[in-house]
Formats: structure tokens, C-alpha cells, sequence
């Protein structure tokens, strides 16, 4: 699988031939079970997992148990069955969190599909392969199990239905994430993805998942849902309330980073033309008509949010002064939408230039707009407000079009072709590494502890 690529696109997507990829025997998935302190059912768990892999699967496979900082015989179990096993190995991390221990395995693997489920296996291992057919096809970029389908079958307890319903319900609020079902503990992802996904996910514990969903959504990349068929784990130990307010702690956190376009999600970009709409139109530059749509959209909100404002401030001021702050108000929030959104510039570098010039765009739109109240102003007779209205829509689609071309050639201008594409922050990329030994130790990350118990990772 291609990984060694520039940091301004990702590799287009590829199909992994099942003789061409794993002839030397390297796994093309690779299974993470986190685990802490599960002695008991780590065993049963990894002897049920492989024995599912190796009568189902159509590649080769791994199983690869990653202990965070067990204190119990979890390491010990997992030792031996790395032992027994040839497909099984174990990481051992001296520092908890599920998060954690995804990413440092994830960052080490070879494989170039990678997945993660819970060890009390509360999903139905025939939705594994389901899972992961569409990464090893080359459709999708990420996968999820999802317990919120309306065909999933699922028996857990009311409190567990409603915690989980309310925070997807949250997420869809306040993030605007359209998945359906962020903590099913049942998920996979392709490698060179993870690569670059990784790196922008801050948190180590619970929050991993979703913060790792929300932003490789936002990147445009594609994420395939599963139904799945889950039983809830009764002996489950996880603090609810506890682990719901570092939940809540971690919207806050991703929603404040994109809001400021602090993430270079840029980085997650499939190359142009891997996407079915970004083919190339005959004799139209490319990234036009994108813009073109965009811009639209934009400029008709900007329209609304101007006239709304003309209109209030209309009420204790005189035209031109009415007209002259609510184009200004509208310029400000006009440069920033189309500067993010149409233009997809992100990250803080160049904000304040990219607002200058757009206060001299705003002063052409402003001339346009002042002269044609002139020029009402100057005719007989008293124009109504509704008249005014209407000459003033006219002089903003002449201004919009003026704008557009503007904002095209000289505010936001296409990089030069074969110019390198410069990220848009600093983030230190996971090079691949090769695997680890099995029963290799990981040592700590050099993040805080967490201090609630985890049992069985299931939520």
C-alpha cells in the first residue's frame, strides 16, 4: 500500500489483492484488542477471535493485544498466547488509555487495515468482515460498527441506551457529526489514513474515537457504518458520569479547534480526481465550479444576514450610513465564510491580510452600493423603502460578481501548478515504524495518567 507520499494529499484509495499483498505472509488486517486488567476473559476472547479469523477471513490477519498498564496476570495471559499463536502478539504500554494504546499500536503496525474491538466481544464477530470489505476495497477511508441502525439488534439496559443516545445526540449538535454511533467499541481504518489522522487526535482515553471520527469527517473523508448485533457487558465497570464529562470536556475542545481553523485538515485530502466530483470539466480551471458553488451559497447567506441588518439599522440612521455598516458587518463574516469554506484556507496564517483585502474588495462593493443610492437619491420624487431595497439587490449582484472575481485572483489565489502545497500547521507526522516485537513494552507516551478503571472498554 502506498504511504510515502506528500503532505498535500493523501494516496487515492487502492484495492488490496489479496495474492499480491499478503504472499509473503504480512497480515492485510490487523485486530486490537485493548485490555486492562482482564486475566479472566482475555484467553476466551483471543481463542474466539482467531478461531472466527481463521474459518471466515479471506486474508491474512493478526491479532495484536495491547495491555494498558495491567497490574493483574493480563500480561502474562497475553504472553502466552502470543506464544501459541502465531497470528496473536502482544504490546504492553506502561501508561493507560484506550486511546493511547490504539494509536501507539496503530502507529507500529504494518498491516494496512486496522481495526479495534472490545475483549468481552459484545459485537457479533460476523460483522467483521462486513467491516472491513470496504478499506480493503479501496471505498472507504474509516469504519464503524453502529448500534444506532435501525437494523441492529441490540440488548442493553435503559441507562446505557440513553447515555448513548443523548451523546450522539450531543455530537450531532454541537459538532454537526452525521455518524451515527460514535462509542460502539468496533471500528477499523486504513493505515495510511491512520498515519495522518493520528498525529491530530489529542485525546488518550474514551474521547479517541470520537474526536478520531469528527475530524476525519470534517476532512471529507469517507466513513462506512456497519449494523451491528450487540449484547451489553453486565459486569461493565466503567464510570458513566465520570467518563460522559471528559467526553463533554473533549467536544469543547475539538468544536473551539475547528472554529478557529486550528486543525490542518487539508492533510487528510484524497488526491483530485479520486472523488467522482472533482473530474475535471472541459475548459473549466480546476477548483472553479466548486468555488463557484460555494461562493453562492455563501454570498446568498451574506445577502440575507446584509438586508437584515440595512433593515435595522435603516431604523435610527440614514441610508447611507445604514447601507455603509451593514455591508461592513457583512464584508467582515463574507471574507471569513468564503476564505474557510470556499476556498478551504485553514489555520490562523494570513487571516488578518485575507481581511485587509477584503475591506478594499468591501470599498468597491461600498462604491457601487453608495453610488446607486446616489443616483436614487438624485431622481424625483421620494423612493419607497422597497425601491430602495431593489436597487440595492441589483448594485450587490454586481458587487457579488466583481467580488468573486476579486477574491479568486488576488485575496485567495490558486498556488502556481507544480508549486509545493505548504501545510497549514506544524504537526509532527508517525512515520511508519517497523512492528514490534511480540511482547514487546511501550513506554509511556508522555501523557497524564487516567484514573478511572476500564473494563472491557465497552461503554
Amino acid at each position: 500500500m502506498q504511504t510515502d507520499t506528500p503532505w498535500s494529499a493523501l494516496p487515492a484509495r487502492d484495492h488490496l489483492l489479496a495474492g499480491a499483498v499478503d504472499a509473503a505472509g504480512d497480515p492485510v488486517l490487523d485486530v486490537v484488542v485493548p485490555v486492562y486488567n482482564e486475566e479472566k476473559d482475555l484467553e476466551p476472547c483471543v481463542l474466539r477471535l482467531h478461531d472466527h479469523l481463521a474459518r471466515t477471513f479471506p486474508y491474512a490477519f493478526r491479532i495484536t493485544v495491547a495491555d494498558n498498564a495491567s497490574t493483574d496476570r493480563t500480561p502474562q495471559v497475553a504472553a502466552g498466547l502470543a506464544a501459541a499463536l502465531p497470528r496473536v502478539r502482544s504490546y504492553r504500554l506502561e501508561e493507560k488509555g484506550r486511546g493511547r494504546a490504539l494509536r501507539t499500536v496503530w502507529s507500529h503496525s504494518d498491516a494496512p487495515v486496522l481495526a479495534y474491538m472490545d475483549v468481552d466481544l459484545s459485537t457479533d464477530l460476523n460483522a467483521l468482515l462486513p467491516l472491513v470489505a470496504p478499506l480493503i476495497s479501496g471505498h472507504s477511508d474509516l469504519a464503524i460498527g453502529s448500534r444506532l441502525a435501525r437494523s441492529s439488534r441490540v440488548v442493553r439496559g435503559s441507562k446505557r441506551e440513553f447515555v448513548s443516545r443523548a451523546y450522539n445526540l450531543i455530537l450531532r449538535s454541537s459538532l454537526a457529526a452525521r455518524f451515527s454511533d460514535a462509542q460502539c467499541g468496533f471500528k477499523a481504518i486504513r493505515r495510511e489514513v491512520a498515519q495522518r489522522l493520528l498525529p491530530m487526535v489529542e485525546d488518550t482515553g474514551w474521547f479517541f474515537d470520537t474526536e478520531m471520527l469528527v475530524l476525519a469527517e470534517r476532512a471529507g473523508l469517507r466513513i462506512h457504518e456497519v449494523p451491528v448485533d450487540w449484547v451489553d457487558d453486565p459486569e461493565s465497570t466503567v464510570h458513566i458520569v465520570r467518563t460522559a464529562t471528559e467526553d463533554l470536556r473533549g467536544v469543547w475542545r475539538v468544536g473551539r479547534a475547528l472554529a478557529v481553523g486550528a486543525l490542518p485538515l487539508d492533510r487528510l485530502a484524497r488526491p483530485f480526481g479520486d472523488d467522482p466530483r472533482d473530474r475535471a470539466l472541459s475548459g473549466v480551471p480546476g477548483g472553479l465550479a466548486r468555488q463557484l458553488v460555494g461562493f453562492c451559497v455563501v454570498g446568498a447567506l451574506s445577502t440575507l444576514f446584509y438586508l437584515v441588518l440595512y433593515s435595522l439599522f435603516r431604523l435610527g440612521a440614514g441610508p447611507q450610513i445604514a447601507n455603509g455598516g451593514a455591508l461592513l458587518v457583512s464584508a467582515v463574516a463574507n471574507t471569513a465564510a468564503n476564505r474557510r469554506l470556499t476556498f478551504g484556507v485553514r489555520g490562523r496564517g494570513g487571516a488578518v491580510r485575507h481581511q485587509a483585502q477584503g475591506l478594499v474588495v468591501f470599498a468597491i462593493g461600498l462604491a457601487l452600493t453608495s453610488g446607486s443610492l446616489a443616483a436614487l437619491g438624485a431622481a424625483p420624487g421620494s423612493p419607497s423603502h422597497g425601491t430602495e431595497l431593489a436597487v440595492l439587490i441589483a448594485a450587490n449582484l454586481a458587487a457579488t460578481v466583481l467580488r468573486f472575481l476579486l477574491f479568486r485572483a488576488w485575496v485567495f489565489p490558486e498556488r502556481a501548478a507544480g508549486s509545493p502545497a505548504a501545510p497549514a500547521a506544524p504537526v509532527a507526522p508517525v512515520a511508519p515504524v517497523a512492528p514490534v516485537a511480540p511482547g514487546a513494552s511501550v513506554g509511556p507516551a508522555g501523557h497524564a495518567d487516567e484514573t478511572h478503571h476500564e473494563r472491557g472498554n465497552t461503554r
